[in-house]
């Protein structure tokens, strides 16, 4: 089921507004400075049946979509994040013998390797040659040799990120948290990510807004960056 309406929680907005006074901290989405960078969003997650499955994933291909398709509209770098690993689970090892089951472990270290089908980009992702596409191996992009994530931003001169894609409170949130943390500014779209419950997607986001980001909605983000495009 699809995260419909769930958002920041009404008890964090009111203290947020008491102690800061305001929800937003990066205010002015400035598209040459603006960065889509869209998680996880792959066999693995969103097709049905799978081993790994984020039924919710599902119901965010369209805004991923469409915030991409805006973002190439304004000029904006989209940037796809694949993971995956070594066949054997490599250097996830630690991950596999010790949080899955043991009957699951080696099922589950093949789904996600280099060259499996669950490691590949879901179909109906709209993904352009335009596009970038980022590999990486740990849950945050941003973890020392994770990915080549940080390098391609600094190069590109985009130090504002707009974050999509599953799972909210795994991949997304560490990233996000991490990004704030080398001091990218950061926001999150709530309706453009995606967990395995409700409960836990708010949560995420109740974290994420009093520390780390901006929570922001799909139109919200496009409608901003259209309105600071810079006009010839």
């Amino acid at each position: 089921m699809a995260h419909n309406g769930v958002g920041v929680s009404d008890f964090v907005k009111e203290r947020l507004l008491q102690i800061r006074g305001d929800l937003r901290i990066f205010k002015d989405l400035d598209p040459a400075k603006t960065a889509l960078v869209i998680i996880d969003m792959q066999n693995a997650f969103l097709e049905p049946g799978g081993p790994i499955p984020v039924p919710a994933a599902l119901e965010i291909v369209e805004p991923v979509n469409r915030v991409a398709r805006g973002c190439r509209e304004l000029v904006v770098p989209v940037i796809w994040i694949r993971s995956h690993h070594p066949t054997n689970g490599g250097d996830w090892r630690h991950f596999f013998d010790h949080f899955v089951r043991p009957e699951r472990r080696e099922a589950a270290a093949a789904h996600l390797s280099a060259d499996s089908h669950g490691s590949q980009f879901y179909p109906e992702m709209d993904v352009q040659d335009s596009d970038y596409i980022v590999i990486k191996n740990r849950y945050s992009c941003f973890v020392p040799g994770a990915s080549s994530l940080e390098r391609l931003l600094r190069s590109i001169g985009r130090d504002t990120i707009a974050i999509c894609g599953t799972k909210t409170n795994i991949c997304v949130e560490s990233t996000a948290r991490d990004g704030m943390m080398i001091d990218l500014r950061v926001v999150v779209l709530s309706d453009a990510t995606a967990t395995l419950s409700d409960i836990e997607h708010q949560a995420s986001l109740n974290v994420l807004i009093q520390e780390f980001a901006d929570i922001l909605t799909v139109d919200e983000v496009l409608g901003e960056l259209r309105a600071n495009q810079a006009t010839p």
